[in-house]
Formats: C-alpha cells, sequence, structure tokens
C-alpha cells in the first residue's frame, strides 16, 4: 500500500526546520525584509548552509545532500509556513539544479560546492515582458561572436538578482520554438543593469537589462539546443516545491483563521459557530488535506523515479489555487481588519497570490497537465 506519510527522519528534518525559522525568521523578520534590496537574513542562510540544508537535493559529490524531493517537500512545507523569504529555489533548486544536470564536469565542480554551502548564491533570468512562460516566450537572442556570444535584452521578475553571483540566462539560439539555451552570466559582466521591482508580495525582484553581454561557449550549460529540454525539467520539480511550500502557508493560515473565529465574539457567540463560516472552513480544511497528499505523491514519484509530467503541474495548480482561495476566504472571516498591517494573514494572502503566479501561472499548469494526458 502507498504511504505518502513522511518518515521519522523527514518529519525530525520538518521539525529542526521549524524550530530555526520560528528562532530566525519570525514574522517580524518578514515585515522586515519587505522591499528590502538584498531580500533575505545572511545569518538564517549561514545556519541552513551549516545544516547542509542548502544544497539538500545537490549531487553528494559536489557538496550537496543527495536528498530527494521528498525531503526536498518537507523543507519546503516549513519554509511556507513561516514565509521564510530565501533564495533557495533559484539558486539551489533551480539554477544549481541545471547545472547538476547538464553542465559540464568543470562546471560543476567551480560551481555547485559554493552553491551547496551557501557561500555562493546563483538566480534565474527567465520571463521576459508581455511574454509567456513556454519556449516562446524566450525572444532574447543569443548573438554568435567570434568569442561566443552576445546577449540583449531584458528579463523580469529575477529573484534576489542583487544578491546573486551568476544569472542563468535563458536565450534564443535558433529560430524553432525550442532552440532555447542556458547561458551562465555574471551580474558584474559589462552591460547587465538591474532595477528593483515591486511585487504584491514586497518580496526581492528584479528587471535586469543585457546590452551586449558576453558570454563564451564555456559558459554554455549543456549542449547547443538542450536548454529547453533541461529547462523544462528543472522547472517540474520547482513546482512540487513551490505546491510543497504552498501547503505550509495554507496549513498556518488555516490554522490562524480556526483560532481568530473561536475567539472572535459576534452576537454573542464566536464567529465559528455561524454556519455559513463554519463551512468556509471545513473547505478549505478538506482542500489543504487534498493539496497536501498530491504534493507528496508528486514528491514520492520523483523520488522513485517515476513520471511527474501530470503531477508535478497538478500539485502546483491544485496546491497554489487552495492557498490563493483560503486566503481570500480568511481575509473575509478577519473582516476589515484582516487587511491592516498588523494582522498576519494578509501576508500569507499577498503571498500565496504572488505564489500561485510564479513559475507557472495557472494557465501554464493546465496546458501541461492536458499535454502530459492527451499528447
Amino acid at each position: 500500500m502507498l504511504d505518502l506519510d513522511f518518515s521519522s527522519e523527514q518529519t525530525m528534518l520538518k521539525e529542526t526546520v521549524r524550530d530555526i525559522l520560528a528562532a530566525q525568521c519570525p514574522l517580524s523578520e518578514v515585515r522586515r525584509l519587505e522591499d528590502d534590496p538584498i531580500g533575505y537574513s545572511t545569518e538564517l542562510w549561514a545556519t541552513l548552509g551549516e545544516l547542509d540544508l542548502i544544497g539538500l537535493t545537490l549531487p553528494e559529490e559536489y557538496g550537496g545532500s543527495g536528498m530527494t524531493m521528498i525531503e526536498g517537500a518537507a523543507l519546503y512545507e516549513e519554509i511556507g509556513r513561516a514565509l521564510a523569504p530565501l533564495p533557495h529555489l533559484v539558486s539551489a533548486v533551480m539554477a544549481g539544479g541545471a547545472i547538476a544536470m547538464a553542465g559540464s564536469d568543470a562546471m560543476k565542480a567551480e560551481i555547485l560546492p559554493s552553491v551547496a554551502s551557501g557561500a555562493s548564491i546563483l538566480s534565474v533570468a527567465w520571463l521576459e515582458p508581455e511574454n509567456s512562460f513556454g519556449p516562446k516566450g524566450v525572444e532574447m537572442k543569443a548573438e554568435t561572436t567570434s568569442s561566443g556570444f552576445s546577449l540583449t535584452g531584458t528579463k523580469r521578475h529575477v529573484a534576489f538578482a542583487k544578491a546573486a553571483e551568476r544569472l542563468v540566462v535563458l536565450a534564443r539560439t535558433g529560430v524553432a520554438p525550442t532552440d532555447v539555451d542556458l547561458f551562465l552570466v555574471r551580474t558584474d559582466a559589462p552591460g547587465v543593469s538591474m532595477t528593483q521591482q515591486k511585487t504584491i508580495a514586497s518580496d526581492c525582484q528584479y528587471q535586469v537589462e543585457f546590452n551586449g553581454v558576453e558570454v563564451s561557449e564555456a559558459d554554455r550549460i549543456g549542449d547547443a539546443g538542450s536548454g529547453w529540454s533541461t529547462w523544462e525539467r528543472v522547472v517540474r520539480e520547482s513546482w512540487i516545491l513551490s505546491a510543497a511550500q504552498a501547503v505550509g502557508g495554507a496549513q498556518y493560515a488555516a490554522e490562524i483563521t480556526v483560532q481568530y473565529a473561536k475567539d472572535r465574539q459576534q452576537f454573542d457567540k464566536p464567529l465559528g459557530a455561524f454556519q455559513s463560516l463554519a463551512h468556509y472552513m471545513a473547505d478549505d480544511a478538506t482542500n489543504v488535506d487534498g493539496a497536501e497528499q498530491i504534493v507528496h505523491e508528486a514528491a514520492w514519484a520523483s523520488a522513485a523515479g517515476r513520471p511527474i509530467t501530470s503531477l508535478a503541474p497538478m500539485a502546483k495548480l491544485f496546491a497554489c489555487r487552495t492557498f490563493r482561495d483560503l486566503t481570500a476566504n480568511s481575509q473575509q472571516i478577519f473582516g476589515g481588519i484582516g487587511f491592516t498591517v498588523e494582522y498576519d494573514i494578509q501576508l500569507y494572502f499577498r503571498r500565496a497570490k504572488a505564489l500561485q503566479m510564479s513559475w507557472g501561472d495557472d494557465r501554464t499548469l493546465t496546458d501541461a497537465i492536458a499535454a502530459a494526458l492527451l499528447d
């Protein structure tokens, strides 16, 4: 029989991470870091590095822990519960994962150990103005030069860009939709400039301009023309972890909403005694449990080497939608004060919507599910 519960070791991992985040990243710290140009606590990042939690899913031979998506889901549920602003996903999972999958031996040996330890941070430059999440949305061209390639264009929603040492940049190298390659670009390279963006989640994002930025053949991750194939695999794993993050956030948002409904008195009885509100919370509890199960199934499938082409987008679609809808209901239960900065529920509401739109919106995920089922 399939068992989707965490093992005792994985539960211990969750408890350890929860204790660390409670001590070093309370919600007061989350508030302090809103719209911060660096966007994360270097003290917390160092702690995670000392405990080998940054390189949790990176290969052991390059300084990682070699763990599976199950341990990754355990970690990300706690990150979501605490709303911890961290460059973990873009650095160790997406950029680091792309290098681990397709980078040369020299590139892996040079970069991955420092990424796994947290000494270096990477980020991802993928999305472009007015363009989609699909391969056709990558229009920035890598023009061939005598020494390699020249990159010119604009990327948006580049998380933690100012703290990053390098960016994994998606650029077009041919006319076919999937003629996209991945390039490593130093953030201090001539022609790179950044402007901080303001977002609904008040998280750390940048618009990055590339103006004739020179990169060499050695900076390309993988073989020519293989970039989009590598990126699809990386993004699927990020969907599972983003879904786990949504589950953790939804669980905590539900807890504080239920407690408020018990404590808040209206017409001489608690809010939870009103049937319509009780039904909303019952539906939310059901959806959170369902989201948790599909996330754990997707993580288990990844760890077992089974296909996740449908499970990964299903997990992100359902978990992030559940997180967003639950926090929207919670705002109504809290009433007007739920929108004020003094109350924690607005933090979860804003981040739920941002997470739902990150790395693949509902349309992208629905298309991915349909393709896995029908193509």
